[in-house]
């Protein structure tokens, strides 16, 4: 009654927060400004989200746009717990007297100190009791399969910093792989390869730019390559100046993270016992999260895996609406969750 029970899906890239009965409230990008040197956030400790990340790569030396989760671990302890309460402050506002109750959704292969720290930030953070909830469980749920059910769903949910692929059956994950091969892995091949060809250095936020325009992960189906005109910093003359790029090139530069994304999908579905691989045939595999996205990801595993691939649907908040399920079962489910009760 005093205070609102919030699910945040805590992601390398964007950070989602939903509450009991409202749906998501908030999707930011999990960056923060602060002062160089200190971790002091700018702004009165609200230079956190879209306004930080505008600043991305065009900070002067006084400022600082850090972004605290690196492969979907907290790399910046201190950052990452004043990016929570201000999420968490922006959310439950001052008019309750009691902290939330928080359920976090955590990569499935962290280890028990990584799981510490996303305890520890949320508390200190404001929040009254801690859930987490692994992030393919969430995904599914999120994106509506059958996980309670003596049947195997199969999620591949594909974020900023991880890539967890799992199949669940009985409300619980039976086989999974978790692999830091991700949308970030995506934006730093396409870097490497503008410097490799064109001697040219691109900023993050340019490199995604090109990733969501013309970023492909199968030839598009009518043939046509679309280019795009990239400006960036020539790195023999150090001149700014512009080329183009198409769409054929950027797709062998990023041959080599999508890969390893196929390779983590057929490697869990050779761990999966007989019964659950045969249910695959038929219910395939769906999937989740922001760089899910990518034009043909879907072709590419679905040729790999022979198996059907569907994307979720309104795949970036999968994972959000997950931990939204969690909250409004938080007393049939709470036994199943970790929590900041439990000892790691």
């Amino acid at each position: 009654m005093f205070s609102i029970d919030m699910g945040i899906d805590l992601g390398t890239c964007n950070t989602l927060v939903c509450v009991k009965g409202e749906g998501i409230v908030l999707n930011e990008p999990s960056v923060v400004a602060v002062k160089k040197g200190t971790n002091r956030v700018l702004q009165n400790g609200n230079a956190v989200g879209l306004v930080a990340k505008e600043m991305i790569g065009k900070t002067p030396g006084t400022i600082q746009a850090i972004r605290p989760l690196k492969d979907g671990v907290i790399s910046d302890f201190e950052i990452t717990e004043a990016m929570l309460s201000y999420f968490i402050r922006r959310v439950h506002g001052r008019k309750h007297f009691i902290g939330p109750r928080v359920v976090i959704a955590i990569p499935s292969g962290i280890t028990a100190v990584e799981k510490r720290a996303v305890l520890d930030s949320a508390e200190r953070a404001g929040a009254r009791r801690v859930f987490l909830v692994e992030e393919p469980m969430a995904a599914a749920i999120g994106a509506g399969l059958p996980v309670t059910e003596p049947t195997a769903s199969m999620i591949v949910d594909i974020g900023g910093g991880t890539t967890e692929v799992a199949i669940i059956s009985l409300a619980d994950i039976s086989v999974c792989e978790s692999v830091r091969v991700a949308g970030d892995d995506f934006d730093e091949a396409i870097i490497h390869h503008m410097k490799k060809t064109y001697n040219m250095d691109i900023g993050e936020q340019t490199a995604e730019r090109i990733k969501i325009d013309i970023g492909s992960a199968a030839p598009f189906p009518d043939g046509q390559e679309p280019t795009m005109e990239v400006r960036g910093r020539d790195m023999i003359s150090g001149l700014p100046r512009k080329t183009t790029v198409t769409a054929e090139e950027i797709r062998e530069a990023l041959q080599e993270p999508v890969t390893k994304i196929i390779e983590a999908v057929t490697r869990t579905l050779e761990l999966a016992p007989p019964e659950l691989a045969a249910d695959l045939v038929d219910n395939g595999i769906t999937m989740a999260g922001g760089s899910s996205l990518l034009r043909g990801l879907t072709t590419v595993i679905s040729n790999a895996t022979g198996l059907e691939v569907r994307l979720a649907e309104d795949p970036l908040t999968c994972v959000a609406r997950g931990t939204s399920v969690y909250l409004e079962n938080l007393e049939l489910w709470k036994d199943t969750m970790e929590s900041d009760e439990d000892e790691l």
